[in-house]
């Protein structure tokens, strides 16, 4: 894999809404109604994570998940990070 310079990184960020990059990942901060709503949505998260073979950084508490996504063999973020963003967002 590949990985994509800045400039391709924030023009891909353009249509994600939330992400931002930071070093050589891209991130997310989710707020939920309450514990049952975040642990929910980070199952459905690794589910799609082992099927893929692709796994993120992510830290819960209580109502708040943080989710950094990179492909560490390429040593940065690459178009199966972008994807796999897409993805998350739709789980929400």
């Amino acid at each position: 894999m590949k990985k994509l310079t800045t400039e391709e990184i924030n023009t891909a960020l353009a249509s994600l809404k939330g992400w931002t990059i930071n070093e050589n990942s891209i991130e997310k901060k989710y707020v939920f109604k309450d514990f049952n709503q975040a642990f929910g949505f980070l199952s459905r998260i690794a589910l799609y994570s082992e099927k893929v073979n692709h796994h993120a950084d992510w830290s819960g508490v209580y109502n708040k998940v943080n989710i950094k996504l990179s492909t560490h063999d390429a040593g940065g973020v690459t178009q199966t990070d972008i994807d796999f963003a897409k993805v998350i967002d739709t789980y929400l």
